[in-house]
């Protein structure tokens, strides 16, 4: 594939239906290009919190974006845009945190600090579902909080936060009963095809994992098998046998563990730093 550029914007329309990531990196281009006048217009837009997440970061930088209800997204061009060096400070990622409160929760206290309570992430959503599970914790605006505790089923839409679902089953592996996360569709066009990956690598740990349309069913269990798992390829599916595999009854190996290395490459050495232990087989 060869791009020439430089971008132009125009009035384009976008499907936004597979994932809110094209209209976030064409937010930023035409941003970047100085649109002035223009409109995306957008198709059935998901994951709407990752867009808003996109809005403030562009506005802390100067640029302004108009929006009719996520359906139509409308460049201004009266940006004011800072000169000279800026000082940003990125804010703690919940995508990836999500793991370690999912560990804390079904494996050992843990202390995660560097996150935003009032964050516009969509994966902040995650302390939704441990206070559904019945997780002790205690929110603090620079730190985190979780303690083993009992669990239990729990029901959770994540149509909006797609990415919590590997964390999520790993915590519904371990809850009392069955539980219900909707919004499963969205999961067929990731690194792998989530809904099924985690079916398959979790039953190998003997957690029975059952869909029905949008619906993920997990019923929990004591405690886990030790197995050999596969990551497909796959970071949120190698973190989640990861996590999962702190309460199983014998080793649990994970075959291209390297897969993490594509959004926390520093995941085995926080978990080996809890506790853990790891091996590295090759």
């Amino acid at each position: 594939m060869v791009i020439k550029g430089p971008l132009q914007p125009r009035d384009i329309e976008v499907d936004g239906s597979l994932s809110s990531q094209f209209l976030t990196g064409l937010l930023m281009a035409f941003a970047a290009a100085g649109a002035n006048g223009v409109t995306i217009t957008v198709r059935d837009l998901k994951s709407k919190p990752y867009i808003d997440l996109t809005l403030k970061v562009l506005n802390d930088f100067g640029w302004r974006v108009q929006h009719n209800n996520y359906k139509t997204f409308y460049f201004p061009g009266n940006n004011e845009l800072p000169q000279g060096r800026v000082n940003y400070r990125v804010e703690g990622d919940w995508s990836g945190a999500a793991f370690l409160l999912v560990a804390g929760a079904i494996a050992g206290d843990i202390t995660v600090i560097g996150l935003d309570p009032e964050s516009t992430q969509a994966d902040k959503a995650v302390l939704e579902a441990l206070d559904s599970a019945g997780v002790r914790m205690d929110i603090g605006p620079e730190k985190i909080v979780v303690q083993k505790s009992a669990l239990k089923a729990f029901d959770f839409d994540a149509t909006e936060c797609p990415d919590l679902f590997p964390p999520l089953v790993a915590l519904a592996a371990l809850c009392e009963g069955t539980t219900v996360i909707s919004g499963a569709g969205r999961l067929t066009h990731k690194e792998s095809n989530r809904a099924l990956t985690l079916q398959e690598e979790f039953g190998k740990m003997g957690v029975r994992i059952s869909l029905d349309g949008d619906l993920m069913m997990i019923e929990g269990v004591a405690q886990l098998k030790g197995a050999v798992t596969h990551s497909h390829h796959d970071h949120r599916i190698a973190m989640a046998c990861a996590v999962a595999a702190l309460r199983a009854d014998g080793p649990v190996e994970i075959e291209e563990a390297e897969a993490i290395n594509k959004s926390y490459p520093d995941f085995y050495d926080d978990i080996r730093a809890l506790g853990a232990e790891l091996q590295n087989k090759n």
